[in-house]
């Protein structure tokens, strides 16, 4: 089913034990345009602070609320490696990432 991606944007992600924030931002693959990651503003529980959450943690989508529902807790989120918005995501950042959440069965990124 074909989606827009514009409808996910400002829409409450929630964690197994709350409400984590809101997408504001996604971050592609450079090579395969896949979501790579979702950018998550999560408000005033964690002092604003932005959070990347990868597609692989997300439990469902409900299209009629507009929610989605991750596999993580706030807590793991909120002890997350710390992003910077202004920097690149760099592969140190997303292996400590990776190693803090665990590592999801990834597809191969350079297959299309």
């Amino acid at each position: 089913m074909l989606r827009n991606i514009k409808g996910l944007t400002g829409q409450p992600i929630q964690a197994t034990d709350g409400e984590l924030g809101k997408v504001c931002e996604f971050y592609f693959g450079d090579r395969t345009w896949r979501i790579r990651y979702l950018v998550v503003e999560t408000g005033n529980w964690l002092s604003g602070r932005k959070v990347l959450i990868s597609p692989h943690w997300i439990k469902k989508v409900v299209w009629e609320t507009s929610e989605i529902f991750v596999d993580l807790s706030r807590e793991a989120v909120s002890k997350s490696p710390e992003f910077d918005p202004a920097q690149p995501v760099s592969e140190d950042y997303e292996s400590a990432l990776y190693d803090h959440y665990g590592r999801p069965k990834l597809e191969d990124e350079t297959k299309p």
